[in-house]
């Protein structure tokens, strides 16, 4: 008898260990929605602009590419990074959100000298008390040959 009880518990904890584990992956999944501007999805990229899973809206990487085309804003490091924070504005609008929302991004620059030149655009976008945490590194090669990629991350509990 003392045997069948103790397999009666563990059988009895096993299911429930089992329901607990999978009831939130079941919910996550609900949950995740995928982001392409209709241009985006016209170019038939192999990536979304953007994946917001619960409130974190994910946006991928953004090179300074001119709308509707696929060649960089010429001029450099200062207009593509003005065309890069126009082009992630654009997905923070379309899902809801400002630059008030972004808490993360993630820079990578093709030259690391261009770290005060990318900043002196990016920091017009956020207000001085809303900065986000940043990263940012050099890379040996960006899309398009582009000068700079930003990645960033917003709450999307709107």
């Amino acid at each position: 008898m003392d045997a069948i009880l103790k397999a009666a518990w563990f059988l009895v904890g096993f299911v429930s260990l089992t329901l607990w584990c999978a009831t939130p992956v079941a919910a996550e999944s609900e949950q995740v929605q995928f982001y392409n501007s209709p241009a985006a999805a016209a170019a038939k990229l192999p990536f979304s602009q953007a994946v917001r899973v619960g409130d974190v809206l994910y946006m991928s990487g953004a090179i300074g590419i001119l709308p509707g085309k696929r060649e960089l804003a010429p001029g450099g490091i200062e207009p593509e990074t003005k065309q890069v924070m126009d082009n992630i504005g654009e997905v923070l609008k379309a899902n809801g959100l400002t630059f008030d929302d972004v808490f993360k991004c993630t820079v990578m620059l093709a030259h690391m000298f261009n770290w005060g030149a990318f900043n002196k655009i990016y920091a017009t976008y956020f207000k001085p008390e809303r900065l986000p945490a940043r990263s940012a590194f050099g890379a040996s090669g960006l899309a398009l040959d582009a000068e700079v990629e930003l990645e960033c991350w917003a709450l999307a509990r709107k």
